[in-house]
C-alpha cells in the first residue's frame, strides 16, 4: 500500500480550515503551520490576480516517494514507512535543518523556543492545552508528541496517531468543501486513483524529481 492524498482545487473554498484543523489535532508550537493555503498569484489571500484565475492551492508535506529530506538527515531521523509516509522521529533529531534546506515545498518547521515560552509570547490563556492528549510512537519511534522539544524540526505527519483508529487526517475530516481524499495510490481501483486518472491529476514541482504522494486535482477557469 502507498498511502497518498488528492486535493481537489475546485472544491477548495480557502477556508484555511484545513491549517486550523491539523494544528489543533497536533498540537502545533504556537506560530508553526504545517499545512497553509495561498492564493496563487497574489500576495493577498483570497484575492485573485485577475478573477477568472482565482482559487486556493494547500500545501503541506507531499509525503515524496524520493524524499530528499530523508536522504540528507544525518542521523535518520527523518524516514519513511513502509506506505511511503514520511515521519520524524523527535527524540533522533539533532536539529540540524538540513531536511529544511532539502525541502523544495518549504513545508518544515523548526521549534525555536518551547511550547511553554512559545504561548507566552502569543499569549494564549493559563493553562490552555490543544492537540492529540498523548504521545505516539511508531515502532517505538517517538513520531508525535503534544508538548514539543526545543530545537527539533517538524512537519505534517499524515495524522499517524489517528491511522490505528482508522480515522483520516483532521485536515481531511475538517475540510467543509470535502476537497480532500486519503487511499491507496498503489490500488488503480482505489478512490484516489481513479479521480487522479479520470481528472488529470498532478504533482507540485514535478521537475524536482521528488515524485509525491501528495496529488492535486485542477480547478476549473472561472467565467467572469
Amino acid at each position: 500500500m502507498r498511502r497518498g492524498m488528492v486535493i481537489d482545487l475546485e472544491k477548495c473554498i480557502g477556508c484555511r480550515s484545513c491549517a486550523v484543523a491539523c494544528k489543533q489535532h497536533n498540537a502545533q508550537p504556537a506560530g508553526s503551520w504545517w499545512n497553509r493555503v495561498v492564493t496563487p498569484g497574489s500576495d493577498r489571500h483570497l484575492t485573485a490576480s485577475t478573477p477568472e484565475n482565482l482559487y486556493f492551492l494547500p500545501i503541506h508535506c507531499q509525503h515524496c516517494n524520493n524524499a530528499p529530506c530523508v536522504k540528507v538527515c544525518p542521523v535518520g531521523a527523518t524516514y519513511q514507512t513502509d506506505d511511503g509516509t514520511v515521519l520524524i522521529d523527535f527524540e533522533r533529531c539533532i536539529g540540524c535543518r538540513y531536511c529544511m534546506a532539502a525541502c523544495p515545498y518549504g513545508v518544515r518547521q523548526f521549534n525555536w523556543e518551547s511550547s511553554k515560552d512559545g504561548m507566552q509570547r502569543y499569549e494564549y490563556q493559563n493553562n490552555y492545552t490543544y492537540g492529540y492528549p498523548e504521545p505516539f510512537r511508531l515502532d517505538n519511534r517517538l513520531v508525535y508528541s503534544p508538548v514539543r522539544i526545543k530545537g527539533v524540526v517538524e512537519k505534517c505527519n499524515f495524522c499517524v496517531h489517528y491511522q490505528d483508529q482508522g480515522l483520516d487526517p483532521a485536515c481531511v475530516r475538517a475540510c467543509p468543501g470535502k476537497a480532500r481524499h486519503v487511499g491507496d495510490l498503489d490500488d488503480p481501483d482505489s478512490r484516489v486513483s481513479e479521480m487522479i486518472r479520470q481528472m488529470n491529476g498532478f504533482t507540485l514541482l514535478p521537475e524536482k524529481g521528488t515524485r509525491p504522494n501528495v496529488y492535486y486535482l485542477p480547478p476549473k477557469r472561472k467565467e467572469v
